[in-house]
C-alpha cells in the first residue's frame, strides 16, 4: 500500500491580477491536507483503476468515469505521463480534510495527492513540476481559466512567488507570521468571480488593467516585507489588496464582514482570499493578538477559524 498527500493552501495577495500575468503570493496550509492511497484491488480487470473517494460517495472503475471527472483526468493524466504498462487492477482512495469551494485550494490537492501517489505505487520519477503540470490541466475543469498558482504551491509545498509563464520561485521567509483563515460558510464559486472579472476586462480594460497594476505593486511589496519578517508592512499590504479586490466586485457581504471584525479585534492586516464571492479570508496577526481575533471571527458568522504560521 502506497500513501501520499497534498497540503491546503492560501493566496496572501494577487489573486485575480493572477490571471492576466501579475505575481501573486500563495503559501502551503498544512493543517489540512488532501490524500491518496494505492493498493492492490480484490478483484478487475489488468489495468483497472477501482477510484473511491468517501466524500463524494464515488465508487467506480475508471473506465466507467469520463474523462471529464476531475478524479479520472488526474488520474489518466498520471497514468499517460508514468506510462506503466500492464499491471494488476488497484484501488485508489481519495480523502480530504479541505474544505471544498473554499479558496484553499481543495482541487489541486486532491490531484497532487494522487499524482503523486501512482507515481510512487509505479516507480516513477515524476518531480514537482511534473505533478504540479499535471493537476494544471485539471485545474481547468475547476475553474475553467486557471493562473496556475493553486497547484504550483501545493505540489512544492512551499511559499511561493508566482507569476504566470515562469518558473515559481519558493520563497526565503525572513520571521515567523501568523495567520487565521475565516470561513465564511458560503461556497466560493471561483469560475465565476473569474468569469465576472473577466467580463469587466472586457468592458474597461484600462481601469481593469490600472487596478492589477497596483495588485502587483502590493504584492512585490509584501514579497520583501515576508523577507525581512516585517509584519506590520505585509498586513498594510493585505489590507490594501482587500480594498481593490473589493473594487474589482469579488468579495462579499460575508467576507467584508469577518475582515472588519478582524481589524477590529486588532488583526495586523486581514483580506479575503482566493476567488472570492465566499469562501475565506485571512488576517494577520500578533500571537498575543490571535485568540481575540479568532473569537471576534466566530462572533461575525465565521463557521470555521484555520490557524496557520508561515516560518522561515
Amino acid at each position: 500500500m502506497i500513501s501520499a498527500c497534498a497540503p491546503g493552501k492560501i493566496i496572501l495577495l494577487g489573486e485575480h491580477a493572477v490571471v492576466y500575468g501579475r505575481p501573486a503570493l500563495a503559501v502551503p496550509v498544512r493543517q489540512v491536507q488532501a490524500c491518496a492511497r494505492v493498493e492492490a484491488a480484490p478483484s478487475g480487470r489488468a489495468g483497472g483503476v477501482l477510484l473511491i473517494s468517501p466524500d463524494l460517495g464515488l465508487a467506480s472503475w475508471l473506465s466507467d468515469l469520463p474523462s471529464s471527472h476531475p478524479l479520472a483526468a488526474i488520474t489518466l493524466a498520471t497514468l499517460a505521463a508514468l506510462t506503466p504498462g500492464p499491471f494488476a487492477p488497484v484501488r485508489l482512495t481519495v480523502t480530504s480534510t479541505i474544505p471544498v469551494a473554499s479558496g484553499l485550494g481543495s482541487g489541486a490537492a486532491v490531484s497532487v495527492a494522487i499524482a503523486r501517489a501512482l507515481n510512487q505505487h509505479f516507480g516513477g520519477e515524476l518531480g514537482h513540476s511534473r505533478i504540479s503540470q499535471l493537476a494544471f490541466e485539471v485545474e481547468h475543469i475547476h475553474h475553467g481559466t486557471p493562473s496556475g498558482i493553486d497547484n504550483t504551491v501545493v505540489a512544492f509545498d512551499r511559499p511561493v512567488f508566482f507569476r504566470r509563464g515562469e518558473a515559481p520561485e519558493p520563497m526565503a521567509i525572513g520571521g515567523p507570521f501568523h495567520f487565521l483563515i475565516g470561513d465564511t460558510g458560503v461556497a466560493a464559486p471561483t469560475a465565476e468571480a473569474v468569469r465576472r472579472v473577466r467580463q469587466r476586462w472586457q468592458a474597461d480594460s484600462a481601469v481593469l488593467e490600472a487596478a492589477f497594476d497596483r495588485i502587483a505593486a502590493l504584492v512585490l511589496d509584501a514579497r520583501q516585507a515576508l523577507l525581512q519578517g516585517n509584519v506590520d508592512r505585509l498586513g498594510a499590504d493585505l489590507r490594501h489588496n482587500h480594498a481593490l479586490l473589493q473594487e474589482l466586485d469579488v468579495s462579499s457581504t460575508g467576507l467584508d464582514r469577518l475582515v472588519q471584525a478582524a481589524d477590529a479585534a486588532g488583526a495586523l492586516g486581514a483580506k479575503m482570499s482566493g476567488g472570492g464571492m465566499g469562501g475565506n479570508m485571512i488576517a494577520l496577526v500578533s500571537t498575543e493578538r490571535r485568540q481575540s481575533v479568532s473569537d471576534a471571527l466566530r462572533q461575525a458568522g465565521a463557521v470555521g477559524v484555520l490557524q496557520t504560521e508561515v516560518e522561515p
